[in-house]
């Protein structure tokens, strides 16, 4: 049986759904400094900016997708009419549990409007920038005002705070053990412990659950709070997610999350990593979870959770479920493709395989890159105004020009999404998924491959059963 798509995500949007991602769209935009010719917001959002503010028009700026600053943008970028714009917008009714009104504005004030725009599309990868868009509006319940400090709150921490794209990601667990051999003290501990969580196997990503969601499992009782530093531990976190981002595959949107918690011990507690994965799935990658199964854990963990659910947002409490055994489990997960650690039939074990010396070499070719960055660029350019075009006819209530412009736009959306996987090899640095043949390049994914590849070399520990559940193969497209 096909996977229907959820409501308030692309392809299920009632009318009034499709008027508020418009209008987030109207008002993103501005923030990124895209000139809008006759567009403004209905004016539940945002004030238009002031004629002062509009006197001086802003400079000329190009798309660049590592965040560099081409000739035209050597004038003053800074948001200038941006923040005059927007310095109206707060969330006053206390809505605000992660202080993002604050993160707003520090964005919109030291950020200029294209490294708002570069990190946004950066951001967006192989996704539907709609579907991105959509989760910031269902996590704050359609409030356009509360969902554009959300997601421009998540560009300046993906930009500044953790460096997602131009540091984690874009190095990735080869330049870890590069830094564990290096002689300089902090750079090899960093380096050590990173691969420490890979190669135990701490948290990994294997197979799908009923929903076709990716699996992701976390081996508590591995854990020890003092075998590695907090910065470790939420770049491991961070380097997951993202991970699983690759495997997302429409209209799937959510994953899975398993904490094995057999095992389980107090020297295994450890309240940051939770806080930080907490803070994660509710301000930074909202709507990413489709359920959470705490799997056998003890009497011990009652009262732990009990101060952890005073934490959680209603919505993602109740995504939350204590599985106590297989059959528990198979609610979620079919037998075959739970694991026998886990008591399930699939006959598969973590095993780490490590990052091969040569295996970025893609990356070094630095002008195949910078084609490809350019061709992204002008998609980018083309897929902003034909979002324009669409909000513009729309508001018209022209039929044909309405459906003209949704086609165009769909398939600027399609053409975007296929070439981040050309792109791919060149800015994003080879992961065990890569390695393991789950990741398989040009946005093929199989959960289950029959081998693991490196460099061409079957490897053992992977699974061999291909099984389909509800749409989701082993060898998607995404």
């Amino acid at each position: 049986m096909p996977i229907q798509a959820a409501p308030g995500t692309v392809g299920n949007l009632t009318p009034e759904q499709e008027i508020k991602l418009q209008e987030f769209w109207v008002l993103l935009l501005k923030v990124c400094g895209v000139k809008l010719e006759g567009i403004e917001s209905n004016g539940d959002a945002v004030r238009p900016s002031s004629p002062a503010s509009q006197k001086k028009a802003p400079p000329k700026r190009r798309f660049t997708f590592f965040g560099g600053k081409s000739n035209e943008e050597e004038e003053d970028t800074t948001a200038n009419g941006v923040t005059n714009s927007f310095a109206a917008i707060n969330i006053t009714d206390g809505d605000d549990k992660y202080g993002q009104s604050k993160e707003f504005q520090q964005a919109i004030t030291d950020m200029k409007p294209e490294e708002i725009r570069v990190t946004l599309w950066n951001m967006v990868k192989q996704d539907n920038p709609d579907s991105l868009l959509l989760r910031f509006l269902r996590a704050r319940k359609w409030d356009i005002n509360k969902a554009l400090i959300m997601l421009v709150s998540t560009i300046r921490w993906r930009l500044q705070d953790v460096k997602v794209d131009n540091d984690i990601v874009k190095n990735g667990e080869l330049v870890a053990l590069e830094q564990s051999k290096g002689s300089d003290p902090e750079e090899k501990r960093k380096g050590e412990e990173f691969l420490k969580q890979m190669r135990m196997g701490k948290g990994f990503i294997h197979g799908v659950d009923k929903e076709g969601r990716p699996i992701c499992v976390i081996r508590v009782r591995l854990h020890k709070p003092a075998d590695q530093g907090t910065d470790t531990l939420d770049r491991f976190t961070v380097y997951t997610i993202e991970s699983a981002r690759m495997m997302l595959s429409p209209p799937v949107e959510t994953a899975c999350v398993v904490f094995d918690m057999s095992g389980f011990s107090l020297a295994n507690m450890d309240y940051h990593p939770v806080k930080f994965m907490i803070k994660c799935f509710e301000a930074n990658y909202p709507e990413c979870l489709g359920v959470v199964l705490i799997h056998k854990a003890p009497w011990i963990f009652s009262g732990i959770w009990n101060i952890i659910k005073g934490w959680l947002d209603p919505v993602v409490a109740s995504k939350i479920n204590f599985t106590k055994n297989i059959s528990d489990l198979e609610k979620f997960i079919p037998k075959d493709r739970i694991y026998k650690e886990l008591e399930g039939n699939e006959d598969w074990e973590y095993s780490y395989v490590e990052p091969k010396a040569d295996e970025n070499k893609t990356m070094e070719d630095t002008a195949k890159r910078d084609e490809l960055v350019k061709e992204r660029q002008q998609l980018a350019q083309d897929l902003q105004d034909a979002t324009v075009e669409w909000i513009t006819v729309s508001r018209k209530k022209d039929e044909a020009a309405i459906k003209a412009a949704v086609e165009k736009r769909q398939a600027l959306i399609e053409r975007l999404r296929a070439q981040y996987w050309q792109l791919d090899p060149y800015i994003r640095a080879t992961s065990l998924y890569d390695r393991l043949n789950v990741l398989q390049g040009g946005g093929k994914i199989d959960f289950y491959p029959a081998e693991a590849k490196v460099n061409g070399a079957a490897t053992n520990g992977t699974a061999t059963n291909g099984t389909t559940t509800n749409g989701a193969t082993n060898g998607t497209s995404n």
